[in-house]
């Protein structure tokens, strides 16, 4: 193998020096590489910033940063597998520990594209630096960068959901007994409690974090050592690389790896993305409805409002709008990355970087801290939202239910008896509890001959009529799994937070072994560059 290396060394130096001279010219500064890079039509990333990142983490990991890391671990893995020589690899390392420590000084250069790196390299050591690129390609060490920034933004992404689940969870627990109209078709429904109502979103945020443990599976996948799609003629330990760089395993097939991987998986992470702006948009909708109220019940507090230039009376809801913004143009970018892949052939550059391109993720994370800036700032109103209920017929149903249930009176024919108490009542502009006992023994009569059966007395007393009227009253008389009665809701709430507990502790535990293969990664380099 030794024979090997150095025949490699002596006959592949000068034709991949001069690649390197060709493909990446000596640049001064870094946007006089990216320029460069740019004149010849080479991927350029969008520089990073705090306003296109998720993290000070995703900010710090950029492509120089990750061409590097794959440096270190190629270069760890070809004197390990013997393909280069203790000596070379030294040398080599010595030349990427070089290129590490000019960046960090004022002025250092941060070059994305492989071969200006190479170029800083062999500039440091000489051609032997190039070696470095034996059996590898852009290709695969790009498809790597891309699985490994967007495993970056989808773990922040998934720690923003979590705080927001965080926040619901709070709320709902101050709001077990605050009785609340739900609404279906637009049109008032049914009563529940305001917790209920949060618990069923925060459940589905929860699928949100189910959605990205399994994306992960998934996303945390190898493609280093696949060279452009086909491997190389070079025994590279893909398992060694995948490994020290954090990857859980490999994508195995090569054409896979570089080609379809790079579509396929950012496409699912940008669709989960989009689902949970929509459904955010949804409850910022419930509570922006409200404000088309003259006495909401829901409501921003005092101060997380801003005043109209003209007209004194109003309180904008800033924060609602832009939390509704953000999520919008998270939809609209998912939907661009999928067209971006659309009718494009298999190796094209187009779908290769598109979430990350675009800041999705970035955009993901500020909707949902807009969204917890609106939490924290909710005011709810129980006293108004109980009148709301009140002042309509959403307990209808229980009297329909209750005669079946308790009386065996048909469920059509109750069902028919408390529709005609509606429309009764609103033509004469009653509210329930101004509803005359008189007239529903006379409507449930004809809800009997309606249905051609004998007449009989109303099986309800005024006290029984009145107290089916009763919205709190119907949310405490619910049975069954999942419903809105106090103690479900305190059942289905420490579910909810066990469940929050339980996915934080995976995502610590899935951060923490990020930092151990970077550890390990930094040893094995550590003790081969002796630095």
């Amino acid at each position: 193998m030794k024979r090997i290396a150095s025949a490699l060394a002596l006959a592949m130096a000068p034709c991949l020096a001069l690649g390197a001279d060709a493909g990446a010219p000596g640049c001064k500064s870094t946007a006089e590489c990216a320029e460069q890079a740019a004149r010849i039509g080479a991927f350029v990333p969008t520089p990073v910033s705090k306003g296109n990142t998720t993290s000070p983490l995703d900010l710090a990991e950029d492509q120089f940063y990750w061409m590097n890391k794959i440096n270190k671990a190629s270069i760890v893995m070809l004197v390990e597998e013997k393909i280069l020589p203790p000596e070379s690899g030294r040398t080599i390392a010595r030349g990427i520990a070089q290129t590490l420590d000019q960046a960090a000084r004022p002025g250092g250069k941060r070059p994305s594209d492989v071969m200006q790196i190479e170029k800083i390299i062999t500039d440091s050591i000489g051609p032997e630096g190039s070696l470095i690129h034996a059996g590898r390609s852009r290709q695969d060490m790009y498809a790597t960068f891309r699985a490994a920034q967007l495993r970056n933004q989808v773990l922040d992404f998934s720690d923003a959901i979590n705080s927001l689940r965080d926040r619901m969870l709070v709320t709902a627990s101050k709001h077990v007994n605050t009785i609340v109209p739900a609404y279906t078709n637009g049109v008032q429904a049914q009563p529940v409690s305001y917790a209920h109502y949060l618990l069923a979103f925060e459940a589905s945020f929860a699928r949100d974090a189910q959605r990205i443990r399994e994306l992960h599976a998934r996303l945390n996948r190898s493609a280093m050592g696949t060279a452009v799609l086909a491997n190389s003629g070079w025994p590279l330990n893909r398992k060694r690389l995948a490994d020290l760089l954090g990857f859980d395993g490999l994508i195995e097939n090569s054409y896979d790896a570089g080609q379809v991987f790079t579509y396929d998986v950012p496409i699912e992470a940008s669709g989960i993305a989009s689902s949970h702006a929509i459904r955010l948009g949804a409850i910022l909708g419930d509570i922006h409805t409200q404000y088309h109220q003259t006495r909401p019940w829901l409501l921003l507090e005092e101060g997380a409002t801003y005043s109209s230039s003209a007209m004194p009376q109003k309180r904008n809801p800033g924060l609602v709008m832009n939390a509704r913004e953000a999520a919008s143009t998270v939809v609209g970018l998912a939907h661009t990355v999928s067209l971006r892949a659309h009718n494009v052939t298999p190796g094209m550059r187009d779908y290769k970087q598109t979430p990350v391109d675009l800041a999705l993720f970035p955009q993901a994370v500020r909707m949902i801290a807009a969204m917890n800036a609106v939490m924290d700032s909710l005011v709810v109103n129980p006293k108004r939202a109980l009148e709301e209920l009140e002042d309509d017929w959403t307990t209808s149903i229980d009297i329909a239910e209750t005669l079946q249930r308790d009386h065996g009176v048909p469920f059509r024919v109750g069902h028919s008896f408390a529709s005609s108490l509606v429309t009764y009542a609103r033509t004469e502009g009653l509210r329930p509890r101004e509803f005359p006992y008189p007239k529903a023994v006379e409507s449930y009569k004809e809800a009997l001959a309606k249905y051609k059966l004998p007449d009989a007395k109303l099986p309800l007393d005024e006290k029984a009529f009145r107290k089916l009227l009763s919205p709190a009253d119907m949310v405490r008389t619910r049975v069954g799994i999942g419903g809105p009665q106090p103690a479900e809701v305190e059942r289905m709430l420490a579910g909810a937070q066990a469940t929050l507990k339980a996915d934080k502790s995976w995502m610590l535990g899935t951060r923490g072994k990020l930092k151990e293969a970077d550890a390990k990664l930094d040893a094995a380099f550590g003790k081969l560059s002796g630095t």
